[in-house]
């Protein structure tokens, strides 16, 4: 069997090591197997009876009706980490941008015509600034890219605290020893900067604002890689004008940000090196493949992980929502079967199950 597996941005040409001669990769498919995607917005992609996944090469999905994919059984990934060390570099570059001024120190220079280097001595305290050896950094979410960021800052001679109420085992377990882990409002008392590396949800829209500026220090710098969103501009720029704010560096461009005095703007380079690229290429491809192949979910934001060696027998895969989940369990017994929030997945290897008459069930797929 061959799978058409449709490219909707330019994709690195790793994942042609991945996909082998059962795959045709294309730009262009009326109805592929499977899509992989960067940011092409999919809010209005048409969904064919043959699509059962999309691989998102990076980590976040705000460019794909993630609800809408898992009602019509497509499950979607995402590759979080691929990218992380490219974002914490950026990071990096951000808090050294905002601690002095080198971008107006590089733009004046070459203003200069006459006489450059005598000129420069007498005008560079112009572009002056601060180290960040010695400051304290406070970093707001503590996933794969907050780590290496806590780490990385430790490394520079910087102090380092951390919030992330969702704060894994694992990641715990990456996070050197000397950066404690505190409440929220402490990080704004202590930073004299804070980066940001939260999901853009509900309750992180607007998290940076009016009321959270006001318990931070007097000239803290903010740091925002993770989604314009999370900012509330409008008091940030008050901030900025009352000097309460020094600098806010922001990877996402808008009309509310450029061209404004105190703010930094990035043209969303967080993942835009070779490496990252061809790491969320790969990633996403494997993720791809598995679940075409085996069924196996990992990664997924719709549906729930699982899974499971291939025995040699027939597989067959079912997606339900949650009206299904107590008749799937049922007929699955000990065989795997898990949920995530409003949808299930189980699956089966050997006799097919019997799930004629149950409610719910979205998709089967026999492998």
């Amino acid at each position: 069997m061959t799978y058409n597996i449709q490219k909707l941005n330019k994709i690195s040409p790793v994942i042609n090591g991945v996909f082998d001669n059962k795959y045709n990769v294309v730009d262009a498919c009326d109805d592929p197997d499977g899509i992989i995607v960067r940011s092409f917005n999919m809010a209005e992609y048409p969904v064919g009876k043959n699509l059962v996944a999309i691989g998102r090469a990076g980590a976040g999905v705000n460019n794909i009706p993630v609800a809408d994919m898992a009602k019509c059984g497509v499950v979607v990934f995402n590759t979080p980490g691929a990218n992380a060390n490219a974002v914490k570099e950026l990071v990096l570059c951000g808090m050294l941008l905002a601690s002095r001024d080198i971008i107006g120190g590089n733009r004046w220079v070459n203003t200069l015509t006459e006489d450059v280097a005598k000129a420069t001595e007498k005008g560079k305290s112009a572009f002056g600034g601060t180290e960040i050896f010695g400051k304290t950094l406070g970093v707001i979410g503590l996933g794969a890219i907050g780590v290496l960021v806590a780490n990385a800052a430790l490394a520079l001679g910087m102090k380092v605290i951390g919030y992330d109420p969702y704060l894994t085992e694992e990641n715990k377990a990456k996070l050197n020893a000397e950066i404690k882990v505190v409440p929220l409002d402490e990080i704004y008392a202590g930073s004299d900067m804070i980066t940001l590396h939260v999901p853009l949800v509900d309750a992180t829209k607007g998290m940076i604002n009016a009321d959270a500026i006001a318990k931070m220090k007097d000239g803290v710098i903010i740091l925002n890689m993770a989604r314009g969103a999370l900012v509330n501009v409008a008091d940030l720029k008050k901030a900025l004008a009352d000097k309460k704010v020094r600098k806010y560096v922001v990877d996402f461009p808008d009309e509310t940000v450029i061209n404004s005095d105190g703010i930094i703007v990035l043209p969303h380079l967080g993942a835009s090196t070779e490496e990252a690229e061809d790491n969320c290429a790969e990633m996403a491809a494997k993720e791809l493949v598995d679940y075409i192949e085996n069924g196996n979910v990992k990664n997924s934001v719709n549906y729930p992980s699982i899974s499971k060696e291939r025995t040699g027998k027939a597989r067959t895969c079912v997606l339900f929502d949650a009206a299904a989940l107590a008749s799937v369990e049922k007929i699955a017994g000990d065989k795997k079967v898990a949920v995530k929030g409003a949808y299930g997945y189980a699956i089966f290897d050997g006799e097919k199950p019997d799930l004629t008459g149950i409610e719910g069930i979205i998709r089967v797929r026999a492998l």
